[in-house]
């Protein structure tokens, strides 16, 4: 077996999840169940975990921080316009600017992001297993993810 130098540095492959605290599980699946379809990988008192195909979100539960300003994630969707929809309907005020952010009830900066516009792929099986075996990209991101040498198959 080969040892690798000590100066060699790990590669940072991907994100496998994103905790978020909230004030309470209970709530906090109830809000963001009125907004995506959610299937939960797991549950306990103080933390849930949906399922986001090879991903996950962790639900945290008592969140002591304020709420978020420049801090957030982006969660990659299917349909834009469903979420800006169910905001709407749920009277979640969106934030300034050109995209799709909102805060949640406990702080946490959630800025919607459509899978077709970005330079993130699933594999063709993780499609499927999600139910979304058609969705597809945009030139400008099959364009983006070709300079960076990797081809959706």
């Amino acid at each position: 077996m080969t040892q690798e130098p000590e100066t060699a540095k790990a590669r940072a492959v991907g994100i496998n999840h994103v905790a978020l605290e909230v004030g309470d599980i209970d709530a906090a699946l109830e809000f963001y169940g009125a907004i995506f379809e959610i299937s939960l990988r797991g549950r306990s008192e103080t933390m849930a975990f949906i399922d986001l195909g090879d991903q996950f979100i962790a639900l945290s539960a008592k969140r002591t921080r304020p709420p978020d300003t420049d801090r957030h994630f982006g969660l990659v969707v299917d349909d834009t316009g469903a979420v800006r929809r169910a905001l709407e309907e749920m009277s979640v005020e969106l934030l300034p600017g050109g995209g799709l952010d909102f805060l949640d009830p406990w702080g946490n900066h959630v800025q919607i992001v459509t899978y077709e516009d970005i330079q993130f792929t699933k594999t063709p099986e993780v499609l499927r297993a999600m139910g979304l075996g058609g969705l597809g990209k945009s030139e400008g991101a099959l364009r983006e993810l070709a300079e960076k040498g990797i081809a959706p198959r």
